[in-house]
């Protein structure tokens, strides 16, 4: 059974992009593909091997923008409410070992850009938090051990 990809409708709308412009490539790579077959004898023939293996490469890529695109679950921005951590929510968190405090938006694993504040809902972290209100203590059991994070606050 296919996993389920939970996303909102803008990362929807940039995977079918992404999966348009990698299905545009494919008379590219095919033209190169005989191109270089042109040249002669295969076996010895490095832009054939190339652009065969950047052909494997592109199909593999399509199959998963539509396995995707085809699996995506769009999350409804307007049933996202506060009173628990659900995905979409801005979560403000203190590490309470390192008094550190920190906010990302939980989104689905093809969202997820660290750098800006976006943490997949898949992560060690975003699970522990996930169903937790305002005011609780969670555990989160990361690679390097356990980090206990306070919820400051959840907004959307």
């Amino acid at each position: 059974m296919a996993d389920i990809h939970y996303m909102t409708q803008e990362g929807l709308d940039k995977l079918k992009k992404d999966l348009a412009e990698a299905l545009a490539q494919r008379p590219v790579i095919s033209a190169a593909i005989a191109e270089a077959r042109e040249k002669g004898d295969l076996s010895e023939n490095a832009e054939y091997d190339a652009a065969r293996e950047a052909q494997g490469l592109l199909e593999v890529k399509i199959a998963k923008l539509k396995d995707l695109v085809a699996n995506a679950k769009i999350i409804d921005e307007s049933q996202v409410s506060t009173d628990k951590v659900q995905m979409l929510n801005k979560v403000k968190v203190e590490n309470l070992s390192m008094k550190q405090v920190m906010e990302f938006t939980i989104v689905g694993e093809t969202e997820a850009d660290f750098a800006h504040g976006k943490l997949a809902a898949t992560t060690p972290i975003a699970k522990a938090l996930l169903g937790h209100s305002k005011g609780d203590v969670v555990d989160a059991q990361v690679p390097s051990g356990v980090i206990k994070f306070k919820i400051l606050d959840i907004s959307i």
